[in-house]
């Protein structure tokens, strides 16, 4: 049995939100949790919200218990990438790429 949550379009490069991710992996979910929220990193605001519904997600849905879930999978992968235009020197312009992430966290709980 497991609990999914999922954020899509997320406004972070999915760069950034790895070095989050890899800090919080098979962490029970009060541990991650507590990472997170002393993490001072751009994704952990996302990530929070994410652990907090993929935790209701577990037992609103599938009548699991908090206390005995953990952090099973997570990943994100690279969503569309919104193109921008910055005007440089002698008529020049050049390419900024504003990345999104898809974002994945799966809960189970221990035997």
């Amino acid at each position: 049995m497991e609990a999914r949550a999922h954020i899509k379009y997320a406004r972070i490069s999915p760069r950034k939100v790895q070095i989050v991710l890899d800090l919080i992996r098979n962490k029970p979910v009060d541990v991650a949790l507590a990472i997170v929220r002393n993490t001072p990193k751009a994704a952990s605001e996302y990530l929070e919200k994410l652990l907090l519904s993929a935790a209701a997600n577990a037992e609103t849905n599938h009548n699991m218990d908090r206390n005995n879930l953990y952090v099973a999978e997570c990943f994100t992968g690279p969503g569309p990438i919104l193109k921008r235009i910055r005007p440089r020197a002698q008529g020049r312009a050049f390419r900024i790429n504003k990345r999104t992430s898809h974002i994945t966290l799966v809960l189970k709980e221990q035997e």
